[in-house]
Formats: C-alpha cells, structure tokens, sequence
C-alpha cells in the first residue's frame, strides 16, 4: 500500500446526522426507451436534443417552479447539459450522457429571469448555448415544507465547515510548496483536497473559480492558463518546482478563500441537495474510476472517497423527506452506499489507500460496477423530492 494519508473520518457520524444536500439537478439516467416521452405545450419536461454541434431545446419560456429538462444525446460525443444565471452560475447540471442516452435534471427556479441553457459536446468548453427565460414566481417547496427546510439547513453548515477546512489545509499545503518542503507538500496535497471533492458541486456554481482552483491540464481550452491544484500536482510529482510555483499556490490560496466567502452565504434547495449527491459520483465515474483525475499523484481513490462522502452526507440530510416519499429509496441507497464502501476500504490500509496505479483492471472493473448500482437510485431522488 502507498501513502495516502486520510484526516479522520470521525466526521461523518455527526455530519450525518445534521447534513443536506447539494446542487439542483436530479438526474435521472435512462437509456432511450426508458425516458419520460416530452409533452407538448407548456407544461411537461421540457426535450433537450445535443449532438456534436447543436442543443435544440423545445421550449425556450417556462413558468417558474420547477422545470424538468429531459437532454437525449444524438451526437457521438459524450456531453452535459447547463442551466446557468448571470454570471454564470449553475443552476443545474447534468453529466456524462453518453452517446444515445437520455438523463433527466429538475431545477427549481423561484423568480423570474433570463437565464442560459448549455450543452457541451466532449464535455469541454463554454457549451453551445442558448438563452431561456422564466416568467412569474414561486414559493421555494423548503417554505412549505419543514423537512426540506431542515435538509437545506443542515447541508449548508456542512459546506461552510468543510469550505472552512479547505481553507485552512489549504494554507499549510502552499506554505509548503512555496518552502519548497516537496515531500510534506505530497502528503498534504491529497489530505486537503478530501474537503474540496466533498462539495465540489458547490464549487462548480461559482463559474471560474472552479476550474481556477481544480481544472486538469487536458481540459483547457487553447490560451488557458494551467493554474490550481493539479497544476501544482504536477510540479510536485512531474515536473519538479518550477519558478512560479509560488506564485500558483498564492493564487491557489486566494482562490480557495474567495470559494469559502461564497459558499458560506449560497442559498441552496432541496434539488441542489439531491442533484448534488448524483454529481458527486458522476465525479467518480468519469474521473476517479478511470485514473484520469490525479494524473501524476495517483491518489485517485482518496478524491474517490471524499465524493463518497460527500454524497452521503447529502442523502442523509435529505432522508427523512425521502423516507416520507418512497418508503423504498433509503434502503436501497443504504445498501448501495455500503458496497461501495466495502470495496474501497479492501483498498485501504489504516488512513492511507492504494494508488490508483496500484489496482488491477478487474478491481477497477468492480468499482465501476459498484459505482454504476449507486448512481442508478441516486439519480430517482430530485424525482422523488420534487413530488
């Protein structure tokens, strides 16, 4: 086994408890046959058709509530879909909708407004983007509904303490970069980003400084400029020091600090919750799974664990209004949480896990497999919170 050092994982008992979820798109992954058939008029999901070069969306006006968007995949690439406010915040997203797929993302908009839809072929880029508009207003479902209300509380004191974390164990991971400590930097790179891929959902509403603090070199558009963790990843493991690494992992920290300010005062709602659970192992499926994620460390599993956490920690705070919902639901993510759990901690020895480099294509195989049993359920419950 390699190192990996984990913190403790002694906060989960009372985060679960306490937590809510995050973002606010509920995917519902369904192949084509599978997929709610879009209505006409103007109630009904609202059919998105993305190929490699277009995002058709069949109405462009909705009434504010909440809107379903069912994105089927026409093209040979695989693509996301967008929702964004000014600024380009997200409102909504849904990931990794392979080739001939249709998923489903329910976004709760209150107020009016002029917003964007995205499509993005390759899963790179702006997106092929077009403007949508919301009319009237709506009262927020956690006003009427006091378990919703309390799951939004709770998932939002989660993010603000592990954003507040981040920012710490950020701080002493660039000391000691810029002190040029390589091996302590090493071992604090993989113990400070658990708190980053824990909310990584969140910090994807911020627009740039998502992909300021964790973009990975191959998905930088031609001109951007390679900065964030996995920028100093590389000159940890790769590359060795470079002139201004300093000078990234200032950036690194500031960066870090302005995600905090924000994230503590973001309003969220129950479908940001639900949505933000499936977002998190759609992180694992498309980067920690492959390896792709922590190209030069290899400390994929450790980001693995932290998404897992994360979603977790989503769910709970939403259980008791799903339990209310659909008396199914909770078990079956229980006992899908778990073996997901089992098989990461065969890879784990004490608070350190293998690398990624580490495990062999059949183990690899069976995280994947666990990971798709888990994703299926998680993609039901914005459905089942939206009733």
């Amino acid at each position: 086994m390699s190192w990996n050092p984990l913190p403790s994982r002694n906060w989960a008992t009372a985060v679960l408890g306490a937590v809510g979820v995050m973002s606010l798109t509920a995917l519902a992954a369904c192949g084509g046959g599978g997929a709610t058939q879009p209505q006409s008029g103007d109630s009904g999901p609202i059919a998105v058709t993305a190929s490699d070069d277009a995002c058709g969306v069949s109405r462009t006006t909705a009434p504010a509530g909440n809107l379903t968007f069912e994105v089927t995949n026409k093209g040979t690439k695989v693509t996301e879909f967008y929702l964004y406010a000014a600024g380009d915040r997200i409102l909504g997203e849904v990931e990794n909708i392979g080739p001939g797929l249709t998923r489903r993302l329910i976004v709760e908009v209150t107020e009016a407004g002029t917003f964007q839809t995205a499509c993005k072929p390759g899963m790179v880029g702006n997106g092929i983007r077009g403007d949508f508009t919301v009319t009237g207003g709506a009262s927020k479902a956690a006003d009427a509904d006091s378990q919703l209300a309390e799951a939004t509380r709770g998932y939002q004191q989660y993010v603000a303490n592990q954003t507040e974390a981040l920012e710490q164990q950020t701080a002493l991971f660039v000391d000691a970069v810029k002190a040029g400590r390589v091996d302590e930097a090493k071992t604090r790179y993989s113990t400070t980003r658990v708190y980053y891929e824990r909310i990584e959902p969140v910090a994807e509403k911020f627009g740039d400084l998502d992909p300021a603090i964790d973009a990975r070199e191959p998905d930088l558009a031609p001109g951007e400029q390679f900065t964030g963790f996995h920028r100093l990843e590389k000159d940890l493991w790769s590359t060795g020091l470079q002139a201004d690494s300093g000078a990234i992992a200032d950036k690194l920290l500031t960066d870090v600090k302005d995600l905090h300010t924000k994230a503590t005062a973001l309003e969220l709602t129950a479908l940001d919750l639900a949505n933000g659970a499936k977002s998190l192992l759609d992180e694992v499926a498309t980067g920690k799974v492959t390896g792709e994620e922590e190209s030069y460390s290899h400390t994929d599993l450790s980001d693995f664990q932290a998404n897992v956490d994360g979603s977790r920690a989503a769910i709970a705070a939403l259980r008791p209004a799903i339990d209310a919902r659909d008396a199914t639901l909770g078990t079956t993510l229980d006992s899908k949480f778990a073996a997901v759990q089992e098989l990461l901690d065969s890879h784990r020895s004490g608070d350190t896990f293998a690398l990624y480099t580490e495990l062999t294509p059949d183990q690899v195989k069976d995280l994947a497999a666990a990971v798709d049993a888990l994703s299926e359920p998680l993609s039901q419950v914005a459905a089942v919170v939206a009733r």
